[in-house]
């Protein structure tokens, strides 16, 4: 069995303050799983805190707030951008006496148990409440009756905090208070609330909203029942699945999607007629007293039997319903535009969802099955069917991003594109007549994330407008609406991941690489830099012999594009001895598996590396949606193959560089599409990949959800002489090629992933025994799509894997080493 790693005093150093450089690599000559164990999971976050500032916006707008964690503790801040100050907004010691004085508990004022912070409407008050040692006490309820509290509970302490004077008051008799109930849709005018029952929707008062938050069986509100056809798989408020010990028509109140007009007099909701969709089952099989049959609907790639959606606008002033038309294409898709969230939001309640226009106008995005066919549609109170304004149309298929307004009328639209093989802005007036493009250029827009419509500004993130740059690093930009060139508001060769505040004054920018300790800074929008408001500490990391992983760039298999990536080392790392090498893999074409900013340490990457290998990422053409079109739909009609002979390339390129790589001991493995890819690529690549892990993997996306397969494989539409359509979907796939394996292959799922289903993975395995072929499979059980507690399990197996068959040969060992 091995055995659990030991610290040893010569093994760190220990290191105070900031570490600006990591430690001499560390040495492990008797246990080559000594690190392996040393960064489990659990001891990991004892070694790393804080990575990147999440800033509070007051409901002001003015300042904000923000905690940061580092070897010294956890401190709260305020900032304040105009006065360029950042100031504590406690002393934690004084803090912890007054809490311990209270609370009866002795507490650390490095570790201050402060839960639910907020800062109330008055910019100075700060509310939060703190769990005591102590089971919780007997509580009456609405009726008076004695509340017996649930096993477990501890008693909580609720606290108010003034900011101006450091005033701590205990709130002596205040019990747990409903802010917002989860079911409830609340209209902008704060009177209305929607909700939906038995399939169908309900509307009740604010008064009565108010009611059920102290007691939820009060049995003295009014509820309206708005819809009366509502059913199961055509409906509101149904889940994505259920269990067969559920019943869904059970009286209890249930969320659903609804979006309001800003006035309140209206609102729209998409409803999905799910009725035709086949159904599909995983079984709980730990589930006590009996197991469980989950059920719900997927519908699989070329499938007939699709969703249809309704469009539905309501008027609250008589509860009617009228049904927009809005049929253009045969299985299409809808998509009501919504008003952005603002951050003073944040630390408010029963926040309504409000659509993208006027009171009277909206706008609805409307895709063909193929994706090939994008209207942006209007729809005007009184009119019958949506209006399309602007009509985007492309051989492949297309992204969509949101729609931005300037300001809250529908006069002006920001639409993102695609169009001419970049992504780029362009406004249009509300007719669609395309008023101004506001960028254009050989590189990515990727997010907009504020508009001004006072300086006429939008504020957006891109990737790849600087040539001498890695390609995926973000940055902020802004570009004037009436005119002018497109200005870089952060500097630095780092990807910049901003949060620009409601009024389009200043910005938080973490920023960092996964080679270099992120940090914090506070800008204004003119890209001035206010404030250094956090560098990470890494001095227990570094002490614990962590070393940065290093970024590479190579060409693919046709020998001109850049491909990019990073390159995992074990911390003891010999230049002079040689090493496995391991392609984690992700293909795309969603995102690719290589991380770009700072990344705490992965059970996939640098974790794995520790146990003896070089772990490499790499992206490959078809892979990630943030550079040209062309690169990211090179895979379109391909599935299967499209990235495999670029995963190669990028590993021959790197062994030729370095001596260290052994060439003939290849590994590779990945999760979902990377389970997929890593099992294609053992099974193309015969002789080349040695070992692969593949867990969760879409094998056979002929039974994958449509959407993922249909959308970036591609369907084919066909129309008959008596207009019929169908969708005709062909696609290679992993059982196909089982014949050919040579290597080893461990194939992981959870056994109720009701994402990617497990007889993805069964059909492998069914071909693989078919051929005689020897194989390992491993069942997860109770796991979905990731492996949740069961991560560190899987993290032992797949290292056991890679160093059975890459480095010690098959080894008998029974117990897993312990977390």
């Amino acid at each position: 069995m091995r055995q659990l790693f030991t610290f040893l005093a010569t093994a760190t150093v220990t290191l105070y303050g900031i570490c600006a450089e990591p430690a001499e690599p560390v040495k492990s000559e008797t246990n080559p799983l000594e690190l392996a164990q040393r960064f489990s999971g659990g001891k990991l976050w004892n070694m790393l805190f804080s990575t990147t500032v999440d800033p509070h916006w007051f409901q002001s707008g003015e300042k904000f707030w923000y905690s940061y964690k580092t070897s010294d503790g956890t401190k709260w801040y305020i900032v304040d951008p105009v006065r360029r100050s950042k100031t504590l907004l406690f002393d934690n010691d004084k803090m912890a006496s007054e809490l311990t004085t209270i609370v009866k508990d002795p507490m650390n004022a490095a570790a201050l148990p402060i839960a639910n912070l907020e800062v109330q409407p008055d910019g100075y008050t700060f509310t939060f409440d703190v769990k005591s040692s102590q089971d919780a006490k007997p509580k009456k309820d609405a009726d008076g009756k004695e509340k017996k509290p649930e096993n477990g509970e501890k008693e909580t302490f609720y606290f108010s905090y003034d900011s101006r004077n450091g005033k701590l008051t205990h709130l002596e008799g205040k019990e747990k208070e409903t802010k917002e109930l989860h079911w409830a849709s609340v209209s902008p005018d704060g009177k209305t609330v929607v909700y939906a029952k038995d399939f169908n929707l309900y509307r009740m008062s604010r008064e009565d909203y108010e009611k059920l938050k102290k007691n939820e069986n009060d049995s003295t509100i009014t509820e309206i029942q708005i819809t009366t056809d509502g059913e199961k798989d055509f409906g509101y408020g149904q889940g994505y699945s259920y269990l067969n010990t559920d019943t869904l028509a059970n009286g209890k109140r249930k969320g659903t999607y609804v979006l309001f007009s800003p006035d309140s007099r209206y609102f729209v909701a998409n409803v999905t007629d799910e009725r035709p969709v086949k159904e599909l089952w995983v079984i709980n099989s730990l589930a006590s007293p009996r197991p469980t049959l989950e059920t719900y609907k997927y519908q699989m790639p070329g499938e007939s039997e699709a969703p249809e959606e309704h469009l539905y606008l309501f008027d609250l002033s008589d509860n009617s319903r009228k049904e927009i038309k809005t049929n253009r294409f045969k299985n299409q898709t809808l998509s009501v535009g919504y008003r952005p969230r603002q951050h003073k939001q944040r630390s408010m309640h029963d926040v309504p969802n409000i659509w993208l226009g006027d009171d009277k106008t909206f706008y609805v995005t409307r895709s063909s099955r193929d994706l090939h066919r994008i209207d942006i549609c209007s729809y005007t109170i009184g009119q019958d069917s949506i209006v399309p304004v602007i009509e985007e149309r492309m051989n492949t298929y297309q992204e969509v991003r949101p729609l931005a307004l300037v300001g809250d009328k529908p006069d002006e639209v920001i639409q993102w594109s695609e169009r001419d093989g970049w992504a780029h802005l362009y406004l249009y007036d509300g007719k669609g007549n395309m008023k101004r493009r506001l960028t254009e250029g050989p590189w990515h827009v990727h997010n907009i994330l504020n508009v001004d419509p006072v300086s006429r500004k939008v504020y957006f993130t891109a990737m790849g407008r600087d040539k001498d740059e890695n390609p995926y690093y973000q940055h902020l930009y802004s570009v004037g609406l009436d005119g002018g060139g497109v200005r870089l508001l952060d500097k630095g060769d780092y990807f910049h991941a901003p949060v620009v505040d409601d009024a389009g004054k200043y910005f938080v920018d973490n920023f960092s690489r996964v080679d270099t300790v992120p940090e914090t800074w506070l800008y204004d929008t003119s890209g001035n830099k206010i404030l250094s408001l956090e560098r990470s500490d890494f001095s227990q990391l570094f002490a614990n012999g962590y070393k940065f992983p290093e970024t590479f760039k190579v060409k693919a298999s046709d020998g001109v594009t850049d491909l990019y990536g990073v390159m995992y080392k074990p911390f003891d790392f010999d230049p002079e001895k040689s090493y496995p090498i391991i392609d984690y893999v992700y293909p795309g074409p969603q995102v690719e598996a290589t991380n770009y900013p700072f990344t705490r340490m992965s059970v996939r990457t640098d974790r794995l590396a520790q146990a003896g290998f070089v772990v490499i990422t790499v992206g490959n053409r078809g892979g990630h949606p943030n550079r040209s079109k062309w690169y990211h739909n090179y895979g379109y009609g391909n599935l299967r193959d499209y990235g495999l002979a670029d995963q190669k390339t990028a590993i021959e390129q790197l062994a030729a560089r370095h001596k260290y790589i052994d060439v003939n001991k290849v590994g590779i493995h990945g999760h979902s599409g990377g389970g997929f890819m890593s099992t294609a690529a053992i099974l193309q690549y015969p002789d080349f990949f040695k070992a692969a892990v593949s867990a969760a993997g879409n094998h056979d996306n002929r039974i994958y959800n449509r959407w993922w397969s249909e959308t970036h494989h591609g369907v084919k539409e066909k129309v008959t002489e008596k207009g019929d359509t169908t969708f005709v979907y062909q696609i290679a796939t992993n059982p196909d090629l089982a014949s050919r394996l040579k290597g080893h292959l461990m194939l992981v799922t959870g056994d109720i992933d009701n994402n990617v289903h497990p007889g993805n993975t069964i059909r492998v395995a069914n071909a693989l025994i078919n051929a005689n072929k020897r194989f390992e499979l491993l069942v997860l059980p109770t796991q979905r799509h990731s492996f949740g507690h069961m991560d560190e399990y899987f993290y032992w197996r797949l290292v056991d894997h890679f160093r059975d068959y890459l480095i010690e040969g098959r080894k008998q060992e029974v117990d897993i080493p312990q977390r």
